[in-house]
């Protein structure tokens, strides 16, 4: 029986997944983290020992695998200090045994596995602590030699610090041959991590939360990183639990042309994708919508996967955009995301950091074919996407997602079928007339209003994008390969740095 009210649970150590339990652990019971080595287990449990000295508690880290040197030089690369953790090492010291080091350090080998478990007990009562960590299991593991005295001796620690106001943490570095389905059975709360290694870029590593007596958590895989300061934890995004009331309204371009084609503009609150070849010009009617939505004073977010910063300004100052101006003013903010180096649930964490710290009205994902290469496994961007777009469709923000076709004129091919997820999709296309390169630009679908049937040509030219007359004289624009049927030119006049 939990005599601890719902409001007494401690924390982890970790905001991160004190958010994935609701609040944190039921206090006085025991836990298990487990993971391979290298997984990120020594760091957490030291911030959920320090989360105990920051609350003024007696706390004990029992070592049976790393000596307190190498855990103080753990502590120091995270910027932390090992004064108020009570270090108990049971494992062979570096050099010649003093006799001041004979009550506290033995080597397993050497011992059999019940003294070891007193000595344990013997430290606990000594110390009187309210958070323990005993590191690792694996050590406990070779001693007993087979799994019912393994489990008997772990059932003892269990029933020992029940008797106690203590927490418990156990780690294990999974050395064994099968999963130990024995200690997730002891266990009040299992905590999986894992390391993943994937053909190109930085490891992925994520955390589960297998099982967790009487407390409601988030399940699934959830991305962490290791950083100064500890694990950074992303937790899984769920659209549901993020709804806030927004004003309803019409997002404008700041171009009359394209407003017009828009049926007045992009509604808050919804997404577009913006689909076309690459260079037709689907980042520079992304830039013109931020611009637009910073002159009327409010925040953009760019996120620019697959362009730098660099480039995107200059492609801004030739089309004559004044975005210099917006990214000086801090309304709009370019990142610069390298998909080698990020998790989609650190991304999914900073388009979150962008809408809820930083009061972004306006996020651009440029592109998603950068994101799709984020991804450690592809089936399950769809899923990603989906709850990434519901939560900022539920936040009021409007979101344009740009995606690049394989192939410039002709057929093309998209690499992800996303069009199904967007409230409007604008087609951005090459096509070939006169001898010449020219661009078309349609609305193909928008949910929340009426807009445009029509092709229309656009051309970059040096003040901003440019919109000509429906080419109602052509017949397969979208092709890029259109025939001719009218009597009259419909195509805009040559001009600009860019015009045809």
């Amino acid at each position: 029986m939990n005599e601890h009210p719902e409001a007494s649970r401690i924390s982890t150590g970790s905001a991160g997944l004190d958010d994935i339990l609701g609040g944190g652990l039921d206090p006085d019971r025991l836990y298990l983290y487990e993971g391979r080595p290298g997984t990120g287990k020594t760091t957490i449990a030291l911030q959920f020992l320090l989360a105990g000295v920051a609350r003024g508690e007696r706390v004990l880290f029992v070592t049976l695998s790393e000596t307190e040197r190498e855990l103080d030089l753990v502590a120091r690369r995270h910027g932390w200090s090992l004064e108020g953790v009570d270090i108990f090492e049971l494992v062979p010291a570096e050099t010649t045994l003093d006799p001041a080091q004979q009550v506290t350090v033995f080597h397993p080998a050497e011992m059999e596995l019940s003294e070891t478990i007193n000595q344990i007990f013997a430290r606990v009562e000594q110390v009187n602590p309210a958070r323990v960590v005993i590191d690792s299991l694996s050590e406990l593991r070779l001693l007993a030699q087979n799994p019912l005295r393994y489990r008997r001796q772990v059932l003892a620690l269990k029933h020992f610090f029940a008797k106690r106001r203590c927490t418990v943490i156990l780690l294990d570095d999974l050395t064994a041959a099968q999963d130990d389905l024995q200690l997730h059975s002891i266990s009040h709360g299992v905590v999986l991590l894992e390391q993943l290694a994937i053909d190109y870029g930085a490891e992925r590593r994520r955390l589960r939360v297998v099982k967790m007596r009487g407390i409601r958590f988030r399940g699934g895989y959830h991305d962490f990183t290791i950083e100064p300061g500890g694990l950074r934890i992303f937790p899984r995004l769920i659209a549901a639990e993020h709804h806030t009331p927004f004003p309803a309204g019409v997002a404008p371009s700041g171009n009359a042309e394209l407003d017009a084609l828009l049926g007045g503009g992009l509604d808050r609150g919804t997404n577009a994708l913006i689909i076309g070849s690459a260079g037709v010009g689907k980042s520079s009617l992304a830039i013109t919508f931020a611009i637009a939505a910073a002159q009327r004073g409010e925040h953009a977010v760019f996120f620019g996967f697959d362009e730098g910063r660099g480039t995107v300004e200059a492609r801004a100052r030739t089309l004559g955009l004044p975005l210099d101006e917006v990214l000086a003013s801090g309304l709009v903010e370019f990142r610069q995301v390298d998909p080698a180096e990020l998790s989609p649930g650190e991304f999914a964490m900073a388009v979150r950091e962008a809408v809820e710290k930083n009061g972004a009205r306006l996020v651009v994902i440029d592109s998603l074919n950068g994101y799709l290469n984020a991804m450690p496994d592809e089936r399950f961007l769809i899923l990603q996407m989906h709850e990434l777009l519901s939560y900022l469709n539920q936040q009021g923000v409007l979101t344009l997602l740009l995606l690049a076709q394989h192939g410039l004129v002709g057929p093309q091919e998209t690499p992800v079928d996303i069009s199904y997820l967007s409230d409007a999709v604008l087609m951005v296309r090459y096509f070939e007339a006169d001898g010449a390169v020219r661009r078309a630009l349609s609305v193909v679908k928008k949910r929340t209003g009426m807009h445009e049937h029509t092709i229309r040509e656009f051309r970059l030219t040096s003040q901003g994008i440019h919109i000509g007359p429906p080419l109602s004289e052509f017949r397969g624009v979208l092709t890029g390969t259109p025939e001719y049927v009218g009597t009259a030119d419909p195509l805009l006049s040559s001009g600009g740095p860019n015009g045809a």
